[in-house]
């Protein structure tokens, strides 16, 4: 019998765990799936997350080193950088036109705004104290931020990324540098750690059934009232049309467009990923998987896959960015204000910047929200209003980052020559 492919699996165990969670909200099983259940998803996301640094080592060092040329490596990075800023800038126009058409706010009533605010007024509070402290910071803050001054103590923080990306690029340079006899061991090591690092990956991924299901039914034992989503469906709503039009329509057009693949080529390609995005809420705990169903299944090279991808789920949050311009423009919205062209021109600028600095974890984005208010004069005590449905429209937008990285990906291979035929590996 042929086995079951990943992405059904995933997608069964997804349908699975939506089921015995509201089963078990119905029946009180709360506790039951809070303390027996949950674990198995907090294991695997802990999995994902204890490959992605090793991943990102593994891969970028053998990445750059295969450049053999550090022009090609600022070749590569110009076009890396350049498509992702603008795939960001068109997410963040998406959800402003979006949410201009359909005006969800304007079905707050004030008495639902007040109940929410003093629901969730402390947790906006905390995220308001965050912003602060990043908005205190000097403007060249994030190129400080970027240079690590103690490379392990950012190994262990999935947070701190960036700050892993930078070093690993950096040592791949010198070997560039050195005489190929002598950067020939250090390749070689770094290039069979990554075939390891790629095996543990489909190890790992046996799990992912069972994984997403206990993920998913303890998020929906820990869902906030009917009530209260019903009366921000009209957020949500044009929060998902806007990341269903970059998922479906938008990045699908680029890679026909630029890499010459077909829509179901790439949908069917990437869907395991997009299916992990949703249910860890992580472009950090997903990457391993993106390298894998890039480098196998899409038929980008390992050299471009290496370099392309771990920059992406670092940088790249094109629907993180969404998310925020239709939250701004929504809370506006609540509160009565009008926002002419210019503010809504300084959000897209604002929030492609904020994007790129927001960690690839779950949650991240509410926080570079509130940057995104503040620079639009919205009143950021309005984040209140949006966190009872936060953690679903995370799930979502995930789904768009991993997406907008993988095509990229194969943009970015084309225009190289490194986009080939897909050579799945058996376990």
């Amino acid at each position: 019998m042929k086995k079951l492919a990943l992405h059904w699996q995933i997608l069964i165990g997804i349908a699975i765990g939506i089921l015995f969670g509201l089963l078990g909200a119905e029946m009180g099983w709360s506790s039951f799936i809070q303390d027996w259940i949950k674990p198995f998803g907090t294991i695997f996301i802990n999995l994902l997350k204890m490959i992605a640094v090793p991943l990102i080592v593994t891969s970028l060092v053998t990445g750059v080193a295969d450049l053999k040329d550090i022009r090609k490596l600022g070749k590569m990075g110009g076009r890396t950088f350049g498509i992702y800023v603008l795939t960001t800038a068109v997410a963040i126009s998406v959800g402003l036109i979006v949410v201009n058409i359909i005006q969800p706010g304007h079905f707050i009533q004030p008495e639902t705004r007040e109940m929410m605010s003093t629901t969730f007024g402390a947790s906006a509070a905390d995220k308001i104290k965050a912003a602060d402290d990043v908005r205190k910071s000097g403007p060249l803050q994030p190129l400080v931020d970027m240079v690590p001054d103690n490379l392990f103590k950012a190994a262990t923080e999935n947070s701190s990324m960036l700050k892993v990306i930078f070093f690993v690029v950096f040592f791949g340079i010198g070997l560039i540098l050195i005489p190929a006899e002598k950067a020939k061991p250090v390749v070689d090591f770094f290039g069979g750690a990554n075939e390891v690092i790629m095996k543990l990956i489909d190890i790992i991924m046996l799990f992912a059934p069972i994984g997403v299901f206990a993920l998913l039914a303890s998020l929906i034992v820990e869902l906030p009232s009917t009530d209260l989503l019903v009366a921000l469906l009209g957020y949500s709503f044009c929060v998902l049309l806007g990341l269903a039009i970059l998922i479906f329509g938008f990045y699908p057009f680029l890679v026909k467009t630029f890499a010459k693949k077909g829509y179901g080529f790439f949908l069917k390609g990437i869907a395991p990923a997009q299916l992990l995005a949703f249910s860890t809420s992580s472009s950090a705990a997903t990457l391993p998987v993106s390298m894998e169903r890039a480098e196998e299944h899409l038929g980008v090279d390992e050299e471009v896959a290496s370099f392309v991808l771990p920059i992406g789920a670092t940088i790249n949050m094109d629907g993180t960015a969404l998310y925020q311009g239709v939250a701004a423009v929504f809370i506006a919205q609540a509160f009565g204000m009008n926002l002419g062209l210019g503010a809504q021109l300084g959000i897209i600028l604002t929030a492609t910047l904020a994007s790129i600095g927001t960690a690839a974890v779950p949650g991240a984005g509410m926080v570079m929200l509130v940057i995104v208010l503040a620079q639009a004069g919205i009143p950021e005590a309005g984040l209140a209003l949006i966190f009872a449905v936060d953690r679903p429209l995370d799930m979502c937008r995930t789904i768009a980052n991993v997406t907008s990285d993988l095509c990229v990906s194969m943009i970015v291979a084309k225009s190289l020559d490194k986009l080939g035929e897909p050579m799945p590996k058996d376990l």
